[in-house]
């Protein structure tokens, strides 16, 4: 199992030097990822500063050399898929490699979504999603993409460069429960973001098996308080355990966590 931090980039983190240097103790401690959360605004928070995590990856990607790096998690019903293409390949690029997408549909928390005008409802939500999952692996193919969907519509462009590996970035999935729908969605990339117990998650990776023909390559990134025992999860699975820090944290609760026992006790 490897070992992550996962930091909400607002309050005292909402700079993006600050979450690199963050990166650079973290990897020097033996970490091997680190992971942000996406947002543009915290609406029952609002005298709480909010970083951009994009740009603050590429802070991060620029400062490290061997962590694996992403979101966690893009709620892609909210951002046109022709520009999480274009950013994700760069950070691809900047990174080495090193980068991952991890995708969702997001929620309305205070009015996140809604306020700004954006679509609130799950079902159109997860719509959005999957067709947005589609264009980006056409647009990420390197090949001249003629899309026409219910949302998107792409007529005869190609976009260069490709990603460095296998022809697309690494894209996690989240899932919340048992449900068939996401679970599927996610058996068709590369891993899972579930929220779950560790018998939930069992149950959760049986269904994605059963779509993939297997597990083999199949990452599972659990998000658990910095001290929980990620034991249980990996015995039910997990190959990720993300070191999850509450919404308003600051720089030296993190500090202190990444000074502590080496990551899996090593």
């Amino acid at each position: 199992m490897r070992h992550a931090l996962y930091l909400p980039p607002f309050g005292e983190l909402a700079e993006p030097t600050v979450l690199a240097d963050l990166a650079v103790l973290a990897e020097r401690a033996g970490f091997d990822g680190l992971f942000l959360w996406d947002h543009v605004v915290r609406p029952l928070r609002p005298e709480l500063p909010v970083c951009d995590p994009w740009i603050a990856l590429a802070a991060i990607a620029s400062r490290t050399e061997r962590i694996t790096l992403g979101t966690r998690v893009t709620p892609l019903s909210r951002r046109r898929p022709q520009t999480v293409a274009r950013q994700a390949v760069a950070l691809d690029q900047l990174s080495g490699g090193r980068f991952v997408l991890g995708v969702g549909l997001g929620g309305d928390n205070g009015g996140e979504l809604g306020r700004l005008g954006e679509v609130t409802e799950p079902r159109a939500r997860a719509e959005l999603l999957d067709e947005g999952l589609e264009l980006l692996e056409e647009l990420w193919s390197g090949e001249v993409v003629h899309h026409e969907g219910p949302h998107y519509r792409v007529d005869g462009l190609r976009f260069l460069p490709t990603p460095s590996r296998r022809g697309r970035i690494p894209v996690w999935v989240a899932a919340q429960s048992t449900k068939v729908a996401p679970l599927r969605r996610a058996a068709r990339f590369d891993g899972l973001c579930p929220e779950a117990a560790p018998e939930e998650l069992g149950e959760m990776l049986a269904v994605v098996a059963e779509h993939r023909g297997g597990l083999r390559g199949f990452e599972v990134a659990v998000g658990g308080p910095v001290g929980q025992d990620p034991e249980p999860y990996r015995e039910a699975g997990a190959t990720w355990w993300l070191h999850q820090f509450p919404e308003v944290t600051t720089r030296a609760e993190v500090e202190s966590a990444i000074a502590g026992p080496a990551p899996g006790g090593g």
